[in-house]
């Protein structure tokens, strides 16, 4: 019963994790496909730039959220390294998803709901670390790189389980795999700033 639960769950996480939320909400009110625009990315941060604060602002908090769930859902029900495994699956859904060709966003409010429901102390040091670096500098690439790399530290200092700093880690390597252009245009000091078009 219980490996049926997990398997369940892995699928409904990676399927959750799947919706292009940044999609769905520019199509719902008559704004541009994110990826045909900008960055030609379907997160926040581009949904932003194209659809305004409000269509950005509710992309986040869905993608937050579908991170999230399911963890919280999962941990009621499994031991650490199964809710592990469909935080995982989750965020791997909105990195490939099923339904756009598995050409998805970049993971980072995916993982920061996963982080939300693993470790919110762990979850507040990325986030300041994100504020500081973006403020900073004015690039949100550069505090999600920060944010997300720092994350398996976080889960460390605070002592969660192993399976946790795992995923957090495996989490960390592909956001930066996925912010791969972004690091480039930072190294040639191209890339776009807060506030930008």
């Amino acid at each position: 019963m219980t490996f049926a639960l997990w398997l369940g769950l892995i699928l409904g996480a990676y399927l959750l994790g799947s919706v292009p939320f940044g999609l769905v909400l520019c199509r719902l009110s008559g704004q541009p496909d994110p990826r045909l625009g900008g960055s030609g990315n379907i997160g926040a941060t581009n949904v932003t730039r194209l659809a305004g604060k409000t269509v950005g602002a509710a992309t986040l908090l869905l993608d937050v959220a579908k991170g999230a769930a399911p963890v919280y859902l999962a941990a009621a029900w499994l031991p650490d390294w199964q809710y592990a495994s469909v935080g995982l699956a989750a965020f791997l859904g909105h990195c490939y998803p099923i339904y756009l060709g598995f050409k998805g966003g970049k993971g980072v409010a995916t993982a920061m709901g996963i982080y939300l429901a693993l470790s919110w102390p762990s979850l507040l040091g990325a986030l300041a670390l994100f504020v500081a670096a973006a403020w900073r500098t004015g690039h949100v690439s550069l505090g999600s790189l920060l944010a997300c790399g720092s994350a398996p530290l976080w889960f460390l200092a605070w002592g969660e389980p192993w399976p946790e700093v795992v995923l957090a880690a495996l989490m960390a390597a592909l956001v930066v795999w996925k912010h791969r252009e972004n690091i480039a245009r930072l190294r040639a000091g191209t890339e776009s700033r807060l506030g930008s078009s």
